[in-house]
C-alpha cells in the first residue's frame, strides 16, 4: 500500500503538479457531454503521436494477438485504441467526480437476473472485471443497480492515491488493495460482492502461463483461489461504450459452472477465455497499453523489445 503522507506535506511543490492534474479531471467531469467526449478524443490522438513507447506496446500487443488482421487495419485499431483510451480519461473523472445517478439515462444493464440468483445464494460474488478504458464510469454506473466492493492496485503518487481511494469508497462499498487477501475473503464471506479485474501482468510467482489470445501470458492464480476460499459464485461482467459515444451497456453472464476445477491452468485459461471474447466486441476499448505480456516462460526473451 502507498505509504502514508500527512495531508500538510501535500503543498509541497512536487505535488502541484498532481493537484493540477486533479483539477482538470474535476473540470472534465462537468463538461457537457459530447464536449467531454471531443476532448478526450483529442487528449486520444496527442498521446496516440507523441507517446512513442506506448504506442509501440499497444503495437506489439495487438500485433500478437491479431495476427488475422492486416497491417493497415491493425494501424487504424492502433489509433483507435488510443482515442478510446483518452475518452476512458474524461470517463474516469466523470466516474470519480459525478453523482452516478446523472448518467442513469445513458447506461443498458442486461443479465440482472443472473447477479440477483448469485446474490440470493448468500456466498457474495466474486465479479469478473476487464480492464477496459471505460472501467472506472462502469463502476460507478454498476452502483446504481448492485453494490459492490473494489479490489484495486495502489497508485506510487500518495496526493493522486488518495484521490483516487476517496472517489472509489463513494462509489464502491470498500475499496481493497489487492495484497490483502484476507480482506477479500472476509467481505465475501459476509455476503458482499467484490469486483476484481484479473487481466494484468502481476509477475511469475502469482501467476500461471494460460493463453491470451493464443500467446501465453503470466495469468493471475488468485481468481480460482478466492473461488475456492469463499465458494462464493463468479459473475462475469462486460462493459462497453456504445458506438456513437451516448450510452453504455453493463451485462451480467451467468455463474461460472464448475470453477474452480483444481487445475490452476485450466481455470486460468478459462478466465482469458471470457476476457478475450469480452474483448472482441470492443478490442479498441481495451487497455492495450500496458505490457500483457511482460513476464515470459523461462528462457524466453522480452516480446516488448525495441
Amino acid at each position: 500500500m502507498a505509504k502514508h503522507v500527512l495531508p500538510n506535506s501535500f503543498a509541497h511543490p512536487r505535488y502541484w503538479p498532481t493537484w493540477l492534474a486533479i483539477g482538470l479531471m474535476r473540470l472534465g467531469a462537468w463538461l457537457p457531454w459530447r464536449l467531454k467526449m471531443a476532448v478526450g478524443r483529442l487528449i486520444g490522438l496527442c498521446a496516440w503521436r507523441f507517446a512513442r513507447s506506448r504506442r509501440r506496446i499497444t503495437e506489439t500487443n495487438l500485433a500478437l494477438c491479431f495476427p488475422e488482421l492486416s497491417e493497415e487495419e491493425r494501424s487504424r485499431l492502433v489509433r483507435e485504441t488510443f482515442i478510446a483510451n483518452g475518452k476512458g480519461i474524461l470517463e474516469t473523472a466523470t466516474g470519480w467526480c459525478r453523482d452516478p445517478e446523472h448518467l442513469r439515462h445513458r447506461v443498458t444493464f442486461k443479465g440482472e437476473e443472473h447477479m440477483t440468483q448469485a446474490l440470493a445464494q448468500g456466498k457474495g460474488a466474486l465479479i469478473i472485471g476487464v480492464h477496459f478504458s471505460t472501467l472506472d464510469l462502469g463502476g460507478a454506473l454498476h452502483s446504481l443497480f448492485f453494490p459492490a466492493d473494489v479490489v484495486y492496485r495502489a497508485h506510487d503518487n500518495p496526493l493522486f492515491e488518495r484521490f483516487m481511494t476517496r472517489a472509489r469508497r463513494r462509489i464502491f462499498g470498500r475499496a481493497i488493495d489487492r495484497h490483502d487477501l484476507r480482506g477479500v475473503v472476509r467481505r465475501i464471506k459476509e455476503g458482499h460482492a467484490v469486483w476484481y479485474s484479473p487481466d494484468q501482468d502481476f509477475g511469475r510467482d502469482a501467476s500461471v502461463f494460460a493463453p491470451f489470445f493464443g500467446v501465453e501470458a503470466a495469468t493471475l492464480k488468485l481468481t480460482a483461489k478466492i473461488a475456492r476460499m469463499t465458494g462464493a459464485p463468479v459473475m462475469p461482467l462486460i462493459f462497453h461504450r456504445n458506438p456513437g459515444d451516448e450510452t453504455y451497456t453493463l451485462e451480467y453472464l451467468p455463474a461460472l459452472e464448475g470453477f474452480p476445477s483444481g487445475d490452476d491452468v485450466a481455470d486460468a485459461t478459462r478466465i482469458n477465455g471470457l476476457i478475450e471474447d469480452a474483448i472482441r466486441r470492443h478490442p479498441e476499448q481495451y487497455l492495450w497499453l500496458h505490457r500483457r505480456f511482460k513476464t515470459r516462460p523461462r528462457g524466453e526473451t522480452s516480446l516488448y523489445s525495441k
